[in-house]
């Protein structure tokens, strides 16, 4: 419920922000380079306490066109700052649980509560599916599957599976080669047998995070919650 919370809430910040910078590049010439130099941080900040009365010239002849954009700046800033700790909340939350259920989850480098939470959906939605590793790839869509084209066989990607879960295997892949020296030392090994990039991730995905342990009935399941 919290990742569901947490995901319809970064895509409305994220439409939010973008209608914003939409009303910023039709904006007043003045108001546009007043607030261009801004972070978005504090671009948000700036454009929360807007008032429409900086819309009047002068501060008596009223301009509707200024003061509806200066309003909807303000409106749509105050937005994105209550979507951000509403997201900030989740997140506490989100990394709360992992750690008081599966924090052998988040000790391996790369694989922090975002990625460790979908991982635990996905493996809770499933167990019955999760029989083994092969499965496990498979559920995530990292498993290569056999194809024959003529007299020659290879091996395609899998375009199914757990897309939310195939996206946090890669995202761990890709935090793990930039952070941690074992993945680094099997990235260059596998370059000098001639593995191209894309293989070699595709082969990183393969590795079950350590902490999705299979029970005894042989299924992988996450940490009771």
């Amino acid at each position: 419920m919290f990742k569901l919370a947490k995901d319809s809430a970064v895509k409305a910040r994220t439409l939010a922000i973008n209608q914003l910078k939409a009303v910023l590049v039709i904006a007043d010439p003045a108001l546009r380079e007043r607030l261009s130099s801004l972070g978005n941080r504090e671009l948000f900040r700036t454009c929360a306490r807007l008032s429409p009365r900086e819309g009047r010239a002068g501060g008596s002849v009223e301009d509707p066109v200024a003061e509806a954009t200066l309003m909807t700046l303000s409106m749509l800033a105050q937005r994105i700052e209550q979507l951000t700790g509403q997201i900030d909340e989740l997140n506490q939350r989100l990394t709360g649980l992992v750690e008081r259920h599966a924090p052998q989850l988040l000790a391996p480098v790369g694989i922090g509560p975002d990625s460790a939470v979908t991982l635990l959906i996905t493996m809770g939605d499933n167990p019955e599916r999760l029989s083994a590793e092969a499965s496990f790839a498979a559920r995530c869509g990292v498993s290569p599957i056999e194809h024959s084209s003529g007299g020659g066989s290879s091996r395609r990607l899998n375009h199914g599976g757990d897309r939310q879960a195939n996206a946090a295997l890669h995202r761990i892949v890709f935090t793990r080669l930039c952070h941690d020296p074992r993945t680094q030392a099997y990235y260059a090994r596998r370059t000098q047998e001639g593995k191209t990039r894309r293989e070699i991730i595709r082969c990183l995905a393969l590795c079950r995070p350590r902490g999705l342990q299979p029970g005894q009935d042989g299924l992988y399941r996450p940490p009771s919650l």
